[in-house]
């Protein structure tokens, strides 16, 4: 499909917010840009889910797209140089139109995502524990979230797994 035909038929289902999401979609930024445009031509709010490891185009930084940037912290187990870019995270930070998001495993995972707070003037921060059971995720909120709070992040859980647990395509 084209970016036009992507835009037609999600401008044709009643919802106001579209989050475009992947793998990762600013490889595919000059049809994504197009398909913003389009999008909010239709009324419809765009979120742009995104690793933060792509520098956004200018044309896409115009869009009328929000940034949701994720990058992978060291307990990711990705290899520092895939996870951390410096010149994408900046140009998102300088943007205004992003929100920065982390995926921890354990409250040692809250000195990083400072760190990086302070090395590329992240803000707002989002602190969300990882896990695939309501359990999981309950007990992670509330390992980080006094901490979490202190530093005046937010602090959120993984929705789709509290309410419908693990199953799939929910």
């Amino acid at each position: 499909m084209t970016a036009g035909q992507v835009a037609d038929w999600a401008g044709s289902i009643p919802a106001g917010l579209v989050v475009i999401t992947g793998g990762e979609p600013l490889t595919q930024q000059t049809a994504l840009a197009a398909l913003v445009t389009g999008l909010a031509a239709a009324g419809r709010r765009v979120e742009i889910e995104t690793s933060g490891t792509i520098t956004p185009g200018r044309a896409l930084l115009e869009s009328a797209a929000v940034f949701n940037v994720s990058p992978k912290l060291a307990s990711s187990m990705v290899p520092l140089a895939r996870r951390i870019r410096p010149g994408p995270l900046a140009a998102f930070a300088a943007s205004g139109r992003a929100i920065f998001k982390f995926v921890v495993c354990s409250q040692a995972d809250l000195a990083e995502v400072a760190e990086l707070e302070t090395r590329f003037g992240l803000a707002p921060i989002w602190i969300m524990p990882e896990g695939v059971t309501a359990d999981k995720v309950l007990a992670g909120m509330r390992e980080v979230a006094d901490e979490v709070l202190r530093r005046g992040w937010h602090l959120t859980g993984r929705m789709h797994v509290l309410v419908w647990g693990g199953a799939r395509g929910r």
